[in-house]
Formats: C-alpha cells, sequence, structure tokens
C-alpha cells in the first residue's frame, strides 16, 4: 500500500550527555581543542553543567493513502454541493425573471392594445356623431388633434419638472423602489402611471360625451396625455429597464440614446440629470454629459450583440 508521509517538529525527550570519560562527540574530536574538552571536564568535576537546550526533532507519521483519498474526496463533495445549490440559485433567479417579464409583458400589450382601440373607436365615434348633422366641424377637429401633439410633448416637460421636484423629493418613498432591484413583476414607483391615467380618462370621458370646441379641447388633451404614457411604458420600461421585449425599437439610434441618457439618471453622475426621457440627451448637452452618453451608447450596442 502506498503511503504518504508528513512531518511534524516536536520536542526532544531524551537527551544524551557525552562526558569526557565517555569519549568525544561525533564529529567533534578533530575540530574540539584538548584545552576545551578539560574544561568541560573541570566543570562536570566541580558540579558545574551547562543548561541543556531542547532542539526540534522530526517525527515521522505515515498516513494511510486510502484515508487522504477519503478527506479528498470529502472536500470534493462538499465543494460540489456548494456548487450544486449555487447553480440552483442562479436557475430559479433566471426562471424568476423570465417570469416577472412575462408577466409584465401580458399587462403591457393587453393594456396597450385596449387603450389603442378605446381611442381609435372614441375618436371615430365622437366625431361621426359631430358630424352627424352634415356639418363637419373642422375648428374643432383641428384644435382636438393639435392639443393631442401638445398634451403629448407638454407631458415630457411636465414628467421631467414632477421628477425632480416631486419624485426625488418630498414622493421619494415611493419613487425610491424605481431606482433599487425589484421584487417582483411591479413596484411601488408604478402608481404614478395610475396617477396620470385618472386625469386622461376623466379629460376623455368628458370630450367624448359632449359638443363644442371646449369639450374638444379636453378630449385632445385626454389623448395627448394618453398616446404619451404608452410611449413612455415601451421606452422607459421596455427599452430602458427591459422588464418586457420591446422588438425593433431598441435599434432606432434616438430611441437608444434617449435609453442611454436614462441609464446615466439612474448611475447619479450629473446630480440625477436628465430627469426628462424623450428630450434626456438634450439635457445632458447642457450639463457636458456628451462623452458620457456616447460611451453608454456604445455599452448598451455590446450588450445587445452579445444577448
Amino acid at each position: 500500500m502506498a503511503a504518504g508521509i508528513s512531518f511534524a517538529a516536536t520536542r526532544t525527550i531524551v537527551h544524551l550527555r557525552y562526558g569526557p570519560f565517555l569519549g568525544p562527540k561525533p564529529n567533534s574530536a578533530a575540530s574540539s581543542p584538548p584545552a576545551l574538552r578539560v574544561s568541560g571536564f573541570i566543570r562536570k568535576c566541580h558540579g558545574i553543567s551547562r543548561p541543556m537546550t531542547r532542539k526540534p526533532n522530526l517525527t515521522v507519521c505515515f498516513l494511510p493513502e486510502s484515508e487522504k483519498l477519503t478527506r479528498l474526496g470529502e472536500k470534493s463533495g462538499e465543494e460540489g454541493a456548494r456548487a450544486e445549490i449555487t447553480a440552483a440559485r442562479l436557475a430559479e433567479k433566471v426562471a424568476r425573471r423570465k417570469s416577472e417579464r412575462s408577466t409584465y409583458l401580458v399587462a403591457a400589450v393587453i393594456s396597450t392594445f385596449g387603450i389603442t382601440f378605446m381611442a381609435v373607436m372614441a375618436v371615430y365615434y365622437r366625431f361621426a356623431w359631430q358630424m352627424g348633422g352634415g356639418e363637419i366641424p373642422l375648428v374643432e377637429m383641428f384644435s382636438t388633434f393639435a392639443l393631442s401633439f401638445g398634451a403629448a410633448v407638454g407631458m415630457e416637460f411636465w414628467a421631467r419638472w414632477a421628477h425632480k421636484a416631486l419624485w426625488h423629493a418630498s414622493l421619494w418613498h415611493m419613487h425610491e423602489s424605481h431606482h433599487k432591484p425589484r421584487e417582483g413583476p411591479f413596484e411601488l414607483n408604478d402608481v404614478f402611471a395610475i396617477i396620470n391615467a385618472v386625469p386622461a380618462i376623466a379629460l376623455l370621458n368628458y370630450g367624448f360625451f359632449h359638443k363644442g370646441l371646449i369639450p374638444g379641447l379636453c378630449f385632445g388633451a385626454g389623448l395627448g396625455i394618453t398616446v404619451f404614457g404608452m410611449a413612455y411604458m415601451f421606452v422607459h420600461d421596455g427599452l430602458v429597464h427591459r422588464r418586457f421585449p420591446v422588438g425593433p425599437i431598441a435599434n432606432v439610434p434616438y430611441l437608444r440614446q434617449v435609453a442611454s441618457a436614462h441609464q446615466l439618471h439612474h448611475s447619479e453622475k450629473f446630480d440625477g440629470v436628465p430627469y426628462g426621457l424623450f428630450l434626456g440627451p438634450k439635457e445632458l448637452e447642457e450639463v457636458g454629459g456628451l462623452e458620457e452618453l456616447e460611451k453608454e451608447i456604445n455599452r448598451r450596442i455590446k450588450l445587445a450583440k452579445n444577448l
């Protein structure tokens, strides 16, 4: 049986003294002069003895190969068990992420198609009802669509102001969930989407069931808020934070800039700038962040290629 050898230093238990009557120490006769031997003899005769220094001795231990292999096997088994646990946790995390993305994707698709369908039908039936008497309300129609565009653009400036003055201030306890790792498909910050939907629904409802220029303007404002909300969801939640796949819009150059600019907002390299979304690159330009923006764009391009 093969054997492994290990060495351990122990203290000497037995000490051998050499006196002049026993002869010189081994290998020391040639090197020790007679005067030293006589001096040692005189000290011995007078009862004087030098303190003996204890020198370490080597002890040889034999470890059977079978026991050695058993210990190595136990160590390998522990490492394998830890690796299996780590792999299981990673697989569980990936599965949970896929489930969360699927859940949010279903919610996003249903809400998008539902709201889009209702908005299109509302526009159609509202103007069909308006033209029931044969007269086409051109001023009202133009005002409605003009305010729809104006409301969608205005929401960008509203979101920028609210993001800085409210969400990162008095409402931080709610918005903070968006700056932390998310647990589950939804977060407390999603409440702001519902809050913005309330005035949009109210304006659309009033404009749909009433005739005239003012109801038409209200209808247009509600429509613009709705369009902005859907665009915000796809770009912010889908493209930037990857809560669901967004398909080819990820390859649109300007939207890639928008996503990269918002990612810099989460890095807080420029004290939170940009606070807006669709005009985020312009905000970064104003604070001298174009170089960092370009780096983030290149990082996202490389990341997309590796997926």
